[in-house]
């Protein structure tokens, strides 16, 4: 199955991941909230995990027998869930206070860092209609950030803003994390994904008890939403990490792709939410999208 292919269903799965972790933190304790989304992932793989150590010879058989990444896999999977988990804690504390329809395309500046990262690390070279698409999602930006002095965000004051973007920084060092395991270190997807579910939910879960009074006295409220977010990231990484195992795959192609996810979390979200000039942000997407093709 083609990695280009692979990337967009991840796409897909990923707008409504955004979706589901906006309505699961809006005015909601920032800790508590982190804690049960990242449980909601890890309960898809435990059962996996568990029936591997109890009979191994079943859960190869079902297809969902985890392989042993080793003392050394298994540290590698730790950086990864803890540069994942900071890029969580940032993105859902400014989700809090952003409109999906700013935060969405803001999120989708990842390819730009994943890029400078593809060219400096591995030596990927992007061609002159690449750049081009970099300049189209620059001068997006800037019809976004017009567009959100109109609702009181100031892109160069606001500093939840300036939170979603090292986010989204930290987010694209998590990918050149991934093409670094699954390409270079050759660690197995699935075992990756399995472990690094369940030290997700363990580092959130250290985190919600050590800082979950510093959430300024709001209270944790369960939503259903919750249940939906680890899940679909589950779903969403299983079609990144096969596609990016591919070695003909491209770090910077399939971070641009997967950023198309903005579009589905744009036309849901925004609607949802009730967000504002959303025909004006609409046409701001377009030039994304159109810098994002490009890319690819």
């Amino acid at each position: 199955m083609s990695w280009v292919f692979l990337a967009l269903v991840s796409a897909l799965l990923l707008g409504f991941y955004d979706v589901a972790k906006k309505a699961s933190v809006d005015n909601n304790a920032l800790f508590g909230t982190l804690f049960v989304c990242s449980a909601s992932g890890a309960a898809i793989v435990l059962p996996g995990l568990v029936l591997t150590w109890i009979s191994p010879a079943l859960a190869q058989d079902l297809g969902v027998a985890v392989p042993d990444l080793g003392t050394g896999g298994h540290l590698l999977v730790l950086a990864k869930t803890g540069i994942v988990t900071l890029s969580w804690t940032l993105s859902f504390l400014a989700l809090k206070h952003l409109p999906i329809s700013i935060a969405g395309p803001v999120r989708a500046t990842a390819p730009l860092f994943a890029l400078l990262g593809a060219v400096s690390i591995f030596g990927e070279m992007p061609t002159g209609r690449q750049w081009t698409g970099i300049g189209l999602i620059l001068a997006s930006y800037w019809a976004f950030s017009v567009l959100g002095r109109k609702e009181g965000i100031h892109f160069s004051r606001n500093k939840w803003i300036w939170v979603l973007l090292a986010a989204t920084m930290v987010g694209s060092a998590s990918s050149l994390w991934d093409k670094n395991l699954l390409q270079m270190h050759k660690l197995d997807p699935w075992a990756m994904q399995v472990w690094f579910a369940v030290y997700n939910m363990v580092l959130q879960g250290g985190m919600w008890a050590v800082f979950g009074r510093s959430d300024r006295g709001q209270s944790f409220r369960f939503r259903w939403s919750m249940l939906a977010v680890g899940p679909l990231l589950i779903a969403a990484d299983f079609a990144y990490f096969r596609g990016l195992s591919d070695p003909a795959a491209l770090i910077s192609v399939v971070s641009s792709v997967r950023r198309t996810n903005v579009v589905v979390s744009f036309a849901i979200g925004s609607i949802a939410f009730r967000d504002k000039n959303r025909r004006k942000k609409a046409v701001a997407l377009v030039g994304v999208v159109a810098g994002l093709l490009l890319l690819i």
